[in-house]
């Protein structure tokens, strides 16, 4: 299973290793969500250098199936957030690579 974070382990993370204080650490995380989730519903593009890009992907309507019972059924057309890591990234070392 992968790390599992919230704005407060940020906010914390911000203090313990930059000693910003945690009210302003708090501000810049929560400027940065917004400034973030305002770009992908104008469905706009992020592309952060030396990480990777966030995209709003659009999926159309499609038919799923209930694994218990076998029943089909349409999913609704939705939108997604995906992220396609840059190449820096891709050639990081896992930690079970080790």
């Amino acid at each position: 299973m992968g790390l599992f974070m919230t704005k407060n382990d940020i906010i914390s993370m911000l203090y313990e290793k930059i000693g910003l204080p945690k009210k302003e650490a708090k501000e810049v995380v929560n400027v940065l969500f917004e400034t973030m989730k305002s770009a992908l519903v104008a469905g706009e593009q992020i592309k952060i250098a030396g990480y990777g890009t966030f995209n709003v992907r659009k999926k159309g309507l499609r038919k799923g199936r209930n694994p218990k019972t076998k029943e089909e059924y349409d999913i609704k057309p939705r939108k997604v957030v995906v992220f396609k890591a840059c190449s820096e990234l891709k050639k990081v070392p896992k930690k079970s690579d080790n």
